[in-house]
């Protein structure tokens, strides 16, 4: 299998995170609007049914709730006015007023353009914003190639996402069973055998054509198909060698070898994929875990300060994140004496740093200087020195593992780290 693209990954993350944050945001009553527009429908269309909403609207009997609910629709409209035509894969629009305690309630706005395509249209209000669509293109979409062949069709095509994209069909000319007896049906099997035997070549003189020019970033090849056609295709070794090491075990039985067979092989593939993804994880962290238990020095680090370290002395191999992680990499300046410092700070703990003393001169003067997602931090860092970073989901024990026992990153290391200087620890008194 092939590596995984880190910005792929990291666009994963953020994608992720940018959920995660519109998740939050709560309506006091049904002030939360969802829509989402897909490729092709016309901006105009979609500013007439704003317009309905927004005359339906004025029937709300809560006065707050009535008010704030036309505010996010005339917003809405302002955006959608924005586009001239929803981008490729659509657009989405959340918009509304979030409770922030106290009776009280702020305007939120979020413009979401998915890695995948949208479907339908639809516009939902709710006290929540309605995100199903968008979470389930939250797994990286990985490339896949699919082939589902018997002795009559072949059909050929690639999976990303959710997107079966079909590039080539082709009917066979191999002639069906015959009801000749005697020499005939002797010289009718030959003939039958030597037209399969020109067809699977052609299969793979096809397949050729339009997986190798992706070969590089092809996950790996899915092949289907009715009865036993499939695995002799595969085990007679009439794909070229790169590609024959691509294909994933076990082939799959499908009944159609049509475009709908390349859905029905999905379909019956989906928990390969899946276990596929998490084994790979899994063998990484297998992996980390036998450096660290190795007697000698291992070429292993975990934790914030360690992996920190050897990421700035350009140490890291392949740097492991848990994609449960969600924390800031914040720097802070003292007003007082001048120090400027560096923290990993959960996602809203700011504060807790702006109200302790600086480290250095003890004064109550910090100030917030500038902030970072910490993991782009460490994608970035890895992969500016060299190295290939990979996010491990929690799904896995290993992946929940790594969240829990190691902070949620770790690094596999090209060679072991010098002796780390002690902390400094500054003196009471």
């Amino acid at each position: 299998m092939s590596p995984e693209v880190p910005g792929t990954q990291l666009a994963r993350y953020t994608f992720q995170r940018k959920l995660d944050e519109i998740a939050q945001a709560k309506g006091r009553a049904t002030e939360l609007i969802s829509l989402y527009v897909p490729a092709g429908k016309k901006i105009f269309d979609v500013i007439g049914y704003l317009r309905n909403e927004y005359a339906q609207s004025s029937n709300i009997k809560s006065r707050t709730t009535r008010k704030n609910v036309m505010w996010a629709i005339e917003s809405l409209m302002n955006r959608v006015r924005g586009f001239k035509e929803p981008p490729d894969n659509g657009v989405a629009f959340f918009v509304g007023s979030k409770a922030v305690g106290a009776d009280k309630s702020e305007a939120v706005t979020f413009i979401v353009e998915p890695p995948e395509p949208l479907n339908t249209f639809l516009y939902r209000c709710d006290s929540t914003f309605y995100l199903d669509p968008l979470l389930s293109m939250v797994h990286e979409p990985d490339l896949w190639g699919l082939l589902v062949v018997d002795r009559a069709e072949v059909t050929i095509g690639f999976l990303r996402g959710k997107r079966v994209e079909t590039l080539r069909n082709r009917q066979s000319l191999v002639p069906s069973k015959h009801g000749r007896g005697g020499q005939s049906a002797h010289r009718f099997e030959r003939m039958i055998e030597h037209a399969a035997h020109e067809f699977f070549v052609k299969v793979a003189e096809m397949s050729a054509e339009v997986f190798l020019p992706r070969a590089g970033e092809l996950k790996g090849i899915l092949v289907g198909g009715p009865g036993a056609t499939k695995e002799f295709f595969v085990k007679e070794g009439f794909l070229t060698p790169l590609l024959q090491q691509k294909v994933i075990t076990p082939l799959f039985d499908t009944g159609y070898t049509d475009e709908y067979g390349l859905r029905e092989l999905v379909e019956k593939a989906t928990q390969t994929l899946h276990g596929l993804e998490l084994t790979e994880e899994k063998r990484l962290v297998q992996r980390l875990l036998a450096e660290i238990r190795r007697a000698e020095v291992g070429l292993a680090a975990y934790g914030e300060r360690d992996v920190g370290r050897a990421l700035d002395l350009g140490a890291v191999a392949t740097l492991l994140v848990s994609d449960g992680l969600r924390r800031q990499r914040s720097s802070f300046r003292c007003g007082s004496c001048g120090e400027e410092f560096s923290r990993s700070v959960a996602d809203g703990k700011e504060d807790e740093v702006l109200e302790a003393p600086c480290p250095k001169c003890g004064a109550l003067a910090v100030s917030l200087l500038r902030s970072e997602d910490y993991v782009e931090n460490l994608f970035r860092r890895a992969i500016d020195s060299g190295g290939e970073a990979r996010l491990v989901s929690t799904e896995s024990d290993e992946g929940e593992m790594l969240l829990r026992a190691f902070e949620g990153v770790a690094a596999i290391l090209r060679y072991p780290l010098p002796s780390a200087p002690p902390l400094r620890v500054k003196a009471q008194g």
